[in-house]
């Protein structure tokens, strides 16, 4: 971080907590900074301007300045507020589910990662505009991977190095990645992954999302995917997300 008493950043608002009679204490996700925690002084007053500009998954531009213990919103500014994702309980569970997967996998101060400000920011609007949002948050799940280091390993067998070959393969969790049949059929309790669905998490990793929005999996290949996605997830972060039952619960 800067030594710059106050900075203007670039951030979405990821969550909220009551602090004290009538502020919030607020978790941002900023270009310039990475994760952050601010204080919004009087933000919970009737009275407050701030307030309206700090709902979570709100894209803002934020005036910080730096307190003793926390940094205090002095200046905020809506720059999208993405209201579906509010007004639609499928659309906050999705919303939701890309900021828990942030939130576990970012940690204060640890810099500025443009790309994953970019990637939330651009997921949001997915989520906000298509009528379906498995394949954005899919798209998400992939690309957070790659920038925060845990890239699955989807092309060569993750215990021998062979090139995978078009059969269906396992997935270890443990590896981070695909087992080729040879060496899956000797480790106990792997999952297998279709051919088909190896496909399409391959094609996520590796193509834009304009290229990858043309995929029209089944809905069999979608429920292995998302399956083995919660699976490696779980394992990284040594414990379940809250979200994906909250959308099961939800979804029609």
């Amino acid at each position: 971080m800067t030594d710059f008493r106050s900075f203007r950043a670039s951030a979405v608002v990821l969550r909220h907590a009551d602090w004290g009679e009538a502020d919030q204490l607020l978790t941002l996700y900023t270009r310039e900074q990475g994760m952050v925690r601010a204080l919004a002084k009087g933000a919970r007053k009737i009275t407050s301007r701030k307030g309206g500009h700090l709902q979570p998954f709100t894209q803002i531009t934020i005036q910080l300045a730096r307190g003793r213990d926390l940094l205090i919103v002095t200046q905020v500014e809506t720059i999208n507020a993405f209201l579906p994702l509010h007004d639609d309980l499928l659309k906050t569970g999705h919303a939701a589910y890309v900021v828990e997967l942030l939130l576990r996998f970012s940690y204060e101060d640890e810099g500025a990662n443009p790309s994953i400000f970019r990637l939330l920011v651009e997921t949001l609007g997915r989520i906000e505009s298509e009528e379906d949002a498995w394949l954005a948050v899919r798209y998400y799940e992939m690309r957070l991977l790659d920038a925060v280091g845990f890239r699955p390993q989807l092309f060569e067998c993750a215990n021998c190095g062979r090139e995978i070959r078009a059969e269906d393969q396992f997935f270890s969790f443990a590896a981070g990645g695909v087992i080729c049949p040879r060496c899956g059929e000797g480790l106990p309790s792997l999952p297998k992954i279709s051919l088909e669905a190896l496909k399409y998490l391959r094609h996520f990793q590796r193509s834009s999302y304009r290229d990858a929005s043309r995929a029209n999996p089944s809905l069999e290949v979608r429920k292995e995917a998302e399956m083995l996605m919660q699976g490696y997830f779980t394992h990284l972060l040594e414990r379940a997300l809250n979200t994906p039952g909250f959308i099961k619960k939800i979804k029609p």
